[in-house]
């Protein structure tokens, strides 16, 4: 049977969303270029056997308009014979793009896909392609007459349904800080940094993080109506428990096991299984917990047949009640720290959590590695892959 492998991963550092950040004078097109630039590169792959370029990017708007994956994939120097087109599964974009790249070389549609994502929080701010927060509200209010709410307030609900206090979340996004800064200093994110403009290194870890320092946020959300629609909730979720706007872009040269061999390209690891699925839309960053239990039940692992566990920390909630209903090891939660130190550039973050996790496996020596990342609307993927 033909295997979906992985044969690079790289991602630009993180950098912070916002002006003056170290990302936010590179356009995102060049951003995405820098990475599908960085695989030719590193692999010695000829771009034009490319079949297909899939990229992730939410806030498709302004410079992000237009196919940017198409953009970048020119900017790069692709042939023009190469394809691209650009997915939106908002958080889960990228690692969507994965699948849909993965899955196209199972089926015999690809030899060679290229899965990515960008995201310049600093340069397309979030939400500035929709028209108001109430945007979807008339279609759906037959179904929720009382409208959806924005994630913040899910991530207040998650943590007061399953009573994670204050001190719980700003004691994980604490470790989330230390394990990062802990991964940077021993050179463990060097094999999949390019350098991009002038940043060299993740500048959203912040090493002297504590939860001392966290306890004194303010909460972000708070807001009169859900004060009164959710009487339970206890405003907890704060700039420092939450992922920071984030730019940056990451990308993965995905191809079948016979196009490895007959090219001379030694894969560092396959895809396992898959899944993607729908949840509740009101708690909305719950849906990992059905996904990860469908790619298990599909892959006929256990979560103790894992040895490293990524959940993408939008909140510091989401990653807590994962563990929690799934009985998960903590010891192997994003042991290199996640969103919250590492950030969150929307469209790029699933093709970097996987790169990142590629990199664990390889040195910790571990075998089997799952992600899965909570998505807007109540949806989430959820992927295992198998180092090699």
């Amino acid at each position: 049977m033909t295997s979906a492998v992985i044969v690079d991963v790289v991602r630009t550092p993180s950098g912070k969303g916002k002006a003056g950040g170290g990302l936010s004078e590179v356009h995102p097109a060049t951003l995405l270029a820098g990475v599908l630039e960085a695989l030719v590169e590193r692999t010695g792959i000829d771009p034009a056997l490319v079949d297909d370029v899939i990229g992730g990017c939410v806030t498709q708007s302004g410079e992000q308009a237009f196919n940017i994956s198409r953009t970048a994939a020119l900017a790069a120097g692709f042939p023009d014979t190469v394809p691209a087109t650009t997915v939106d599964r908002q958080c889960g974009s990228s690692q969507q793009a994965a699948h849909f790249a993965a899955q196209g070389v199972l089926a015999g549609a690809y030899d060679i896909a290229i899965a990515c994502g960008v995201e310049s929080m600093s340069r397309a701010p979030m939400f500035s392609n929709a028209q108001g927060k109430d945007a979807n509200r008339a279609p759906l209010a037959h179904r929720f007459p009382n409208g959806l709410v924005q994630q913040g307030i899910a991530a207040e609900v998650i943590a007061a349904r399953w009573k994670f206090d204050r001190a719980a979340l700003d004691e994980f996004s604490a470790r989330s800080h230390r394990l990062a800064a802990e991964t940077a200093a021993n050179g463990g994110f060097d094999n999949e940094l390019v350098a991009a403009g002038t940043l060299t290194a993740d500048e959203t870890i912040r090493a002297t993080t504590t939860v001392e320092g966290l306890s004194g946020l303010q909460p972000a959300f708070v807001d009169a109506e859900f004060k009164a629609r959710f009487p339970e909730i206890d405003w907890s979720i704060t700039p420092g428990n939450s992922s920071p706007l984030t730019d940056g872009a990451s990308a993965a040269l995905i191809m079948s096991q016979e196009k490895a061999n007959q090219l001379g390209l030694r894969p560092r690891a396959r895809f396992h299984n898959f899944s993607v699925v729908g949840d509740d839309p009101l708690l909305m960053l719950t849906a990992v917990i059905p996904a990860t239990r469908k790619v298990l039940a599909r892959a006929g692992l256990s979560i103790d047949d894992i040895d490293a566990y990524e959940v993408n920390e939008a909140f510091a909630p989401v990653p807590l009640v994962w563990a929690h209903e799934l009985g998960a090891d903590l010891a192997k939660l994003n042991p290199r720290g996640g969103a919250i130190a590492l950030g969150h550039p929307l469209g790029a973050s699933g093709t970097r959590i996987l790169t990142t996790m590629v990199n664990h496996l390889e040195q910790t020596g571990g075998r089997y590695g799952l992600m899965t990342m909570c998505e807007a609307g109540g949806l989430a993927n959820a992927t295992i892959i198998e180092r090699l």
